[in-house]
């Protein structure tokens, strides 16, 4: 299923003739121009990518999180302890309540960096 380019939700299917769809919504496809600019303007390769450290460490703080919440649901819901429903939803709110933090902010360019 193609998805978009900036933010990676699933496109569409399109029917009928024309270029197929690259992006989901105008301000993505903005989006994606403001960092094409800024990466020219840095003399960034197409793989390298420029973040703060704070938006670095905050991403890793949440991936932390959610490795916990994936150990704890796989320790807690283990066939030989025989976990009951109210486990399976414990678990269950536990792994989402971790997982929302790290897909509710939208990814975006940074704009405060300086040319090298």
């Amino acid at each position: 299923m193609p998805r978009c380019e900036w933010c990676r939700t699933p496109l569409p299917q399109r029917e009928g003739v024309g270029r197929p769809r690259r992006f989901c919504s105008q301000a993505c496809r903005q989006w994606e121009w403001v960092a094409r600019q800024r990466a020219s303007e840095l003399q960034l390769s197409e793989n390298e990518l420029v973040m703060t450290r704070s938006e670095l460490n905050t991403l890793r703080d949440q991936l932390f999180v959610l490795k916990c919440a994936i150990d704890d649901v796989e320790r807690d819901l283990d066939p030989s302890v025989d976990p009951t429903t109210r486990d399976y939803r414990a678990a269950l709110r536990w792994l989402l309540d971790a997982a929302r933090p790290v897909v509710a902010e939208p990814l975006k360019p940074s704009t405060r960096l300086e040319r090298p």
